[in-house]
């Protein structure tokens, strides 16, 4: 491999890189005894119903779906301390070792997980707007830290928007009100 030539006295960094592609290259299940196995444990839904028969044959259109088994996940902390809380969004103090989004081996034990249980235990058919929670930005597991979260669909859009400009102070009040 070469460096690209010098132009001036001063050296050149080093780059290096191809432009990505518009789709990934997906993901590929080669391993035709494990799914037999998961059809046969009756992991598997077709159209809603559940098969047992790896011969089943499929029509076009056959909604698929499959039931990966419950598991252990790594022990995290889970107590969320709110700094702040409005109708709109609620800052939280993240521990380090949670998970803000599920990924991996923590598909449950999240941030997302915990504002979804509260949410649904403070609902009431009184709310105007269905509640959405859902973290505004990210933190890693490892890093603890404030984690701003809206609580409704129009609080996350006009968040993530806020954050997308790079705005740190907003005259007047929130969300242009």
């Amino acid at each position: 491999m070469s460096n690209p030539p010098e132009t001036s006295g001063e050296p050149q960094s080093q780059t290096f890189g191809l432009p990505w592609p518009d789709l990934n290259d997906g993901l590929f299940y080669n391993d035709v005894s494990s799914w037999v196995q998961r059809i046969e444990n009756g992991q598997i839904r077709v159209d809603g119903t559940i098969v047992t028969d790896p011969n089943t044959i499929l029509r076009v259109g056959s909604e698929l779906v499959y039931h990966r088994l419950p598991w252990r996940e790594p022990d995290v902390p889970y107590l969320l301390e709110v700094l702040y809380e409005d109708g709109d969004m609620i800052a939280l103090n993240k521990p380090s070792g949670l998970q803000v989004l599920p990924g991996g081996l923590f598909q449950q034990r999240t941030v997302l997980t915990q504002l979804q249980w509260q949410a649904r235990k403070q609902s009431s058919s009184l709310t105007l707007q269905e509640p959405h929670p859902v973290p505004v930005h990210r933190l890693g597991r490892g890093t603890s830290g404030i984690l701003l979260c809206a609580k409704t669909k129009l609080a996350k859009t006009r968040l993530a928007a806020y954050f997308a400009d790079g705005t740190s102070y907003i005259e007047g009040n929130r969300f242009g009100e």
